[in-house]
């Protein structure tokens, strides 16, 4: 994969919970990690007691974090109820050149803040909260 533009990096959420993605607001910031923990299968006989893990156990996750700007009063409350119910909807984030990672996240945090000469900000993250899925693009 050769250099790409952080802005083509982009978060989508399920609007209306049928498959109807649409990108979310005015990020300028995004990322997306992974993270599995490991089961630790080490026994009084491991050889030399080095550390033996069990192969395909543990918890995977995935988490979103980004920040910016929201573009219009929509998506600020949609964001915002997704937080205040506690929603899990379907997010996409589409990485160029790679391949869309897809599947329910909950909303974990969510912050404003501003400065009184500039504009309002948000941060936002999100846990998944299910089976997630890779598209090839």
């Amino acid at each position: 994969m050769t250099a790409q533009k952080g802005k083509d990096l982009l978060l989508k959420v399920d609007a209306d919970g049928v498959g109807t993605f649409v990108t979310v607001a005015g990020l300028r910031s995004r990322s997306l990690s992974f993270n599995a923990e490991s089961v630790d299968a080490t026994h009084a006989e491991s050889a030399g007691q080095w550390r033996e893990l069990l192969e395909g156990a543990g918890v995977r996750r995935a988490a979103i974090s980004g920040a910016g700007l929201f573009k219009d009063q929509q998506s600020d409350a949609t964001i915002r109820s997704y937080f205040f119910d506690g929603t899990i909807r379907d997010w996409q984030v589409v990485i160029p050149d790679f391949g869309a990672i897809e599947g329910p996240f909950q909303v974990s945090a969510l912050e404003f803040s501003g400065r009184h000469d500039g504009e309002l900000t948000f941060e936002i993250a999100l846990e998944s909260a299910g089976s997630l899925s890779f598209q090839a693009l």
